[in-house]
């Protein structure tokens, strides 16, 4: 639970970052600062899609009926701040990335040369799994019967790499409330 508290503040601050960049780059993709609402009925809505059983349409909608059910108006920015991760993540899903025109690697300027969607995508996917099991009280630093530490440590350096990659000022900040070594340190002495 410890070392769930110390990854908190930066899997949520992360979610952020990554939610911002992402809405920052498909705004100028579509030329359209209410793209996540008129692209419900463009990209979200296409054929291909079908086998994804129109996912990002699907939370858009849920997100729309959730605002007007409570009375509170439906805006771009509020739907935007309801997506989860799994949301956001997805547009490096293959059939998401084409049909934005690949769009989504750009919320990642500063980069490697190395990396590209795939690789990209495992990272994100890897965080989001690591965030729901710490949101859910899944074990975080067991094998069998043994402490390990190191799988947790993967995810924070991918969170790292990944802030770095979309602003490199933006670790200053995140060290600022990064508990995680130190937790681990205490985990590993136990």
């Amino acid at each position: 639970m410890r070392l769930a508290q110390a990854f908190h503040p930066l899997l949520s601050q992360f979610e952020v970052v990554l939610r911002n960049s992402l809405n920052e780059v498909l705004i100028s993709n579509f030329c359209d600062a209410e793209w996540i609402i008129n692209q419900k009925s463009g990209f979200m809505s296409d054929s291909s899609l079908n086998q994804s059983h129109f996912f990002l349409r699907n939370c858009v909608s849920k997100t729309e009926r959730q605002l007007t059910s409570k009375g509170i108006p439906v805006t771009s920015g509020k739907i935007i701040s309801d997506q989860s991760m799994g949301f956001w993540v997805a547009f490096f899903l293959p059939h998401h990335y084409s049909l934005v025109s690949g769009s989504p690697i750009h919320s990642f300027p500063f980069k490697p040369a190395t990396e590209n969607r795939a690789s990209i995508h495992s990272k994100l996917e890897e965080i989001k799994n690591f965030r729901n099991r710490v949101n859910h009280c899944e074990p975080l630093c067991f094998s069998a019967s043994t402490i390990d530490c190191s799988p947790a440590l993967q995810i924070r350096s991918h969170l790292y790499d990944l802030v770095r990659w979309i602003d490199p000022n933006l670790q200053i900040f995140f060290k600022e409330f990064d508990g995680i070594l130190a937790r681990c340190r205490r985990i590993s002495i136990i």
